[in-house]
């Protein structure tokens, strides 16, 4: 598989097969990934790799405090305090886009609710993946990070496994950490669901829509 063709097939999956992945497969992917440049070789990711009964009871406790309506707070902003234009419009699609291939209406919120709660359970893969950051770092680590996970999610992509980045764990720091024994001396960054894909799940043919390189790109000569 070609970079190219690992770009275009990669996307965010939200059905997974009850299908282990082997530890060594996913120490390759990591092997992989940290091949990722960053700013003076700084290399700020710190990463932790849960399934089995550490993922079954984290996802219990954060899928119980949802429920309940107990919240925590992400230890960053991930996204702007006011939506402004394009932005609000293309969330705006993406969620329309989502429900209507599950064919769920806008006035189903027990279903709307069931749909994000599936987020806390890295929508039933056998792996799911954290990522943190030392607190003292940067926006410019930050920068880094995202090249880190990119490179990941195409290794995974290689290898013939299934992503979905999910910054929705970064909501329940306080519980994720704690089960992990993760001080505040880190920052939760995102998760990321790992597993091999359920190509026959309804939800797995969704897809949201990219800008054209005349969109955004601008070329001076």
């Amino acid at each position: 598989m070609t970079v190219s063709q690992a770009l275009i097939q990669r996307k965010s999956t939200r059905a997974f097969l009850a299908k282990p992945v082997a530890k060594e497969l996913i120490e390759e992917i990591l092997a992989l990934a940290a091949k990722t440049p960053s700013g003076v070789n700084m290399q700020p990711w710190q990463v932790f790799v849960v399934s089995g009964e550490t993922k079954k009871k984290i996802q219990n406790t954060i899928c119980q405090k949802f429920d309940t309506g107990t919240k925590e707070v992400m230890e960053y902003d991930y996204y702007p305090k006011i939506w402004e234009e394009p932005y609000r419009s293309r969330r705006k699609e993406t969620g329309q886009l989502m429900y209507k291939t599950l064919g769920i209406t806008r006035e189903d919120k027990a279903r709307q609710k069931e749909q994000w709660k599936a987020n806390y359970r890295a929508f039933d893969a056998p792996v799911v993946v954290y990522f943190f950051i030392d607190a003292s770092l940067e926006k410019g680590s930050y920068i880094d990070y995202g090249m880190f996970l990119q490179s990941f999610m195409l290794a995974a992509t290689q290898k013939g496994l299934a992503t979905c980045p999910q910054a929705a764990h970064a909501e329940y720091p306080k519980t994720i950490k704690k089960a992990l024994h993760v001080n505040d001396a880190s920052i939760l960054l995102c998760g990321i669901a790992l597993g091999y894909e359920d190509k026959d799940a309804l939800i797995n043919s969704y897809r949201t829509t990219r800008l054209s390189v005349t969109e955004f790109a601008h070329f001076y000569e």
